[in-house]
């Protein structure tokens, strides 16, 4: 029996569990199983069949006493009957029966005041290897674990049985601090399903809990970058200038920041070493874990630009893989914050600095593109408003976080700045992206005091003080206005984005008060 608490365990029916494997016997197992095949590097490639991103719709929250009075119910966090969780359990576990199952002992967290005890079941060796490249590093068993995680992708729920939407779930119960995950072979499920549990709980011990990456300079000075997948969090947090502390999910304490993490999660759509030399090393080792990356049939190179079977491609790796990254995985309060957003209607400037008030609105819409592949149906970037730059791991309503991200700004003079990582020149479709060497100029810039003492203009719509120049940036890039060949098809693009700001601002305009809703779009 794998247990976790009291009353939480789940029975293996089987002689064949294998306990915390280090990575060489995980890809032995999984080359053996038919799971997986190496690249020329060694790196371990798979294809996650039908699922190529998360299940938003199938994720579910057992409603019960530990959650009734907390969670923010609804679309994103859809309820589950505790008698249908049961049932769901119970077939998962005569599901296990005579399976060769892989268990992972790890930690969520690098702050052991704050971190979880995690073991992780699963049926793939390739998605054992996964969490032990994405968590952090155990070293010993848990005698008593504080969450246990069952994957099993041959499973298929059933609606009318465990009230689900379809035949896959992601199931958490707070109670049983269990998460049962079935029908989907994309190892991002495993991860979310943590962050999302650290979402829950951490509130409780005072720590704001966060969607973002986190670096810091050789002088200590820390920087957060929020974001949605593919907006650049873990592109220009990695970089080689910096001590990279973790690339997707942190937390932040009475003591500074912590990554959850021990690996990083990257998209690896169009990877180059020239552009992103870190994550290309990072992604071309043994260890490392390739999902939907095509191969070269002959010569086993991966082809990062073949985006045949899905743009949302994947590499994940120790953080032990970057060079430059922070070994303890904790920095101190940050000095700045970037909010990414690759705005789809390229209007909004490629940067500009935030009062409190602004950074709280832009928190709560959390705006971006939802880039292709991320999540299924998703074919092309369309525009989005996800709360918290995370809104489908964050399970308290998203005004409870934004006031503590308020606290910490005031206490510890922050500062924020919202950094448009999309188009420019027009719309998706007829403008292009904004280059990365861009933005990382932009970032640099901010990160290092540059931007202070630079005249600023307040956007017309927007209200965002703007740069009127930047170092190694055209001057013509930081007008939105001025990119395009068509001023009228700006200003009308320009509208219909602010008005989609304030529609779905209005959902929080009687929780956030009146200071930051007016600090959002003009009308």
């Amino acid at each position: 029996m794998v247990t976790g608490l009291d009353g939480h365990a789940v029975r293996l029916s089987t002689a064949q569990v294998e306990v915390n494997l280090v990575a060489p016997r995980l890809v032995e197992h999984a080359l053996a199983n038919g799971e997986a095949e190496l690249d020329a590097a060694g790196a371990l490639v798979v294809d996650t069949g039908q699922f190529t991103g998360r299940s938003p719709k199938d994720k579910f929250i057992v409603r019960n006493a530990a959650t009734e009075a907390k969670v923010d119910w609804g679309a994103v966090n859809q309820p589950m009957e505790a008698a249908a969780f049961e049932r769901l359990r119970a077939d998962m576990e005569a599901h296990l029966a005579g399976r060769r199952l892989y268990v992972q002992d790890v930690h969520a967290g690098t702050d052991p005041r704050h971190r979880l005890d995690v073991r992780v079941v699963t049926e793939y060796a390739w998605h054992s290897l996964f969490a032990r490249n994405l968590f952090v590093d155990a070293a010993a068993p848990h005698p008593d674990p504080d969450w246990l995680v069952v994957d099993l992708p041959s499973f298929r729920a059933d609606p009318e049985r465990h009230g689900t939407t379809s035949s896959t779930v992601v199931a958490l119960d707070f109670e049983k601090r269990l998460v049962l995950i079935g029908n989907t072979e994309y190892a991002g499920e495993i991860k979310k399903s943590i962050f999302s549990a650290l979402n829950m709980v951490l509130p409780d011990a005072g720590v704001f809990p966060m969607h973002c990456s986190a670096n810091q300079s050789p002088d200590g000075r820390t920087a957060l970058f929020f974001g949605l997948s593919g907006t650049g969090k873990t592109t220009l947090s990695a970089d080689g200038h910096r001590h990279l502390i973790g690339d997707d999910e942190h937390g932040w304490s009475a003591d500074g920041v912590f990554n959850f993490e021990g690996g990083c999660y990257a998209k690896v759509v169009n990877l180059s070493e020239a552009a992103e030399p870190q994550i290309y090393a990072a992604s071309q080792r043994f260890g490392a874990v390739l999902e939907n990356v095509r191969l070269d049939p002959v010569t086993r190179v991966p082809d990062f630009s073949d985006v045949s079977k899905t743009e949302n491609t994947r590499s994940a790796y120790p953080i032990g893989f970057v060079p430059n990254a922070s070994r303890e995985g904790l920095g101190g309060h940050p000095q700045d914050i970037v909010f990414l957003s690759a705005d789809a209607f390229g209007v909004l400037p490629p940067i500009a600095r935030l009062t409190t008030e602004q950074a709280m609105y832009h928190f709560l819409s959390g705006y971006t593109a939802k880039v292709a592949g991320t999540e299924r149906g998703v074919t092309e970037p369309s525009a989005t408003f996800s709360a918290c730059f995370g809104a489908p791991f964050m399970s308290r309503p998203p005004v409870e976080y934004a006031r503590m991200l308020e606290e910490r700004l005031e206490a510890h003079g922050t500062r924020v700045w919202l950094l448009n990582t999309g188009w420019t020149g027009g719309g998706y479709g007829v403008g292009s992206r904004i280059q990365l060497a861009y933005s990382r100029a932009l970032v640099r810039a901010a990160l290092h005091g540059v931007l202070d003492d630079i005249e600023t203009y307040t956007d017309p719509v927007f209200g965002l003080a703007v740069p009127v120049r930047a170092p190694g940036v055209p001057a013509e890039l930081l007008r939105p206005r001025d990119t395009w060949a068509d001023g009228a098809a700006y200003d009308a693009a320009a509208a219909k984005l602010a008005g989609m700001f304030r529609d779905n601002f209005r959902r929080f305009e009687a929780s956030a008060g009146p200071e930051v809703t007016a600090a959002g779009p003009r009308a």
